[in-house]
């Protein structure tokens, strides 16, 4: 039993991963870009950000399909699609043509974004799933520290081109993971009452649940502000503050190692504390340091050490708020957890874009939008977290 939880949550783990290192492999890559294929700094950030608003628009649809037909029809039509759209993104000829691929390519890897959660719904609630939920935040979170060292080796050997060739690998070897080593959770008996119609009405119920919203929504700002600093860390780290790709990389991957090390405190946390004070408890530490960091920039502290050592501590407290709010959100709607998933996932996406595009018209070359944007997501996470579980207490009980 415990061999399948660790081979699940690893499996999972690496198909939820595709995606988002289809984005951390390209960050090394936005400057040379740039130059290569002679768009400006604004036209290169929106073909990430066309990456970015497929990946939430897909998910609304992924998540319905999956309740009906099962988990992995779908996965294997995202993977398939995620390899096309690699595969014309690296014979792009411009950088319009890279921007629409990179949609295409988003629209593919949104399935291994979210059928995954929904899988962890199928197989368990309570601190179980938190447990599962923090393993699978384990092996996704080798993206970040992986992919921009190994996106920057692959560039300074092939090109930014062959970044896009070696995520098509990964695709295919995805593939074959999926066909070999993950069960249908979602039975033909469970798919009965699942339809378009049931699917609509479903959304109408979410969106009319206040309590669902309210942890999308804390969940959703705490993951924007990695967006901003996904976003603009590259031009900020090497225009601003001079590291080279590879010094970039590295940078990028210590502020991941607190994110991936504390969230695997979540199942021993959650058992000992219960879910909603953790959260409760995360949200302050992440808001309270991410302020922090803004206010000693207002001061004039233009350092990267003390930047990186914020950003250290505060993607900690994240690691913690990302995966409890998930599992608080999907808790009680098992009978449409894919939709469910969905939903969470293509609001997450939404803030995400939107707060991107703001800081984006603050840019100056400095680090200042940037921080801004980081430190305004999280204390908006945490306006949402004192309306959102005020007076909640802890369930340690969920029914299937």
């Amino acid at each position: 039993m415990k061999s399948n939880f660790f081979k699940t949550a690893l499996v999972l783990g690496l198909l939820s991963a595709i995606g988002p290192f289809a984005i951390d492999m390209y960050l090394p890559a936005l400057p040379s870009i740039g130059q290569s294929l002679g768009a400006s700094m604004g036209a290169v950030q929106a073909s990430l950000m066309a990456f970015f608003i497929s990946l939430g628009i897909g998910q609304i649809i992924y998540g319905p399909v999956s309740d009906m037909v099962g988990r992995k029809p779908p996965l294997y039509f995202g993977l398939a699609l995620f390899a096309l759209g690699s595969v014309g993104c690296a014979l792009a000829p411009d950088i319009h043509s890279l921007i629409a691929l990179r949609f295409v390519q988003g629209l593919g890897a949104c399935a291994g974004m979210v059928v995954p959660r929904a899988v962890v719904r199928d197989l368990h609630t309570g601190h179980d799933a938190a447990r599962l939920m923090s393993l699978l935040m384990l092996v996704f979170s080798v993206s970040p520290i992986l992919a921009p060292l190994s996106g920057s080796l692959i560039i300074e050997w092939a090109g930014w081109r062959g970044v896009f060739w070696a995520v098509t690998v990964a695709a295919l070897a995805g593939l074959g993971l999926l066909a070999s080593s993950l069960p249908e959770t979602r039975l033909p008996e469970q798919r009965a009452d699942s339809s378009v119609g049931g699917a609509l009405r479903a959304y109408g119920l979410l969106l009319r649940d206040r309590h669902f919203m309210g942890l999308v929504m804390i969940g959703a700002f705490g993951i924007s502000s990695f967006f901003a600093y996904l976003a603009n860390s590259s031009f900020v780290l090497i225009d601003h503050y001079g590291l080279s790709p590879r010094q970039y990389s590295i940078a990028f991957a210590v502020n991941a190692a607190s994110f991936i090390g504390i969230s695997q405190f979540t199942g021993q946390l959650t058992r000992r504390f219960g879910l909603v004070p953790l959260v409760r408890v995360a949200v302050l530490g992440y808001a309270l340091t991410m302020a922090a960091l803004l206010g000693l920039n207002l001061l004039g502290f233009d350092s990267l050490a003390l930047m990186i050592a914020m950003l250290l501590l505060g993607y900690g407290f994240l690691g913690l708020v990302v995966p409890t709010t998930a599992v608080l959100a999907l808790e009680e709607h098992g009978a449409l957890a894919g939709t469910a998933s969905a939903l969470m996932g293509t609001l997450q996406f939404v803030v995400g874009a939107v707060v991107m595009a703001v800081v984006g018209l603050f840019v100056d070359g400095t680090a200042r939008p940037m921080v801004a944007g980081i430190a305004g997501s999280a204390l908006m996470a945490l306006a949402f977290s004192l309306v959102t579980l005020r007076g909640q207490k802890d369930r340690t009980t969920i029914a299937p």
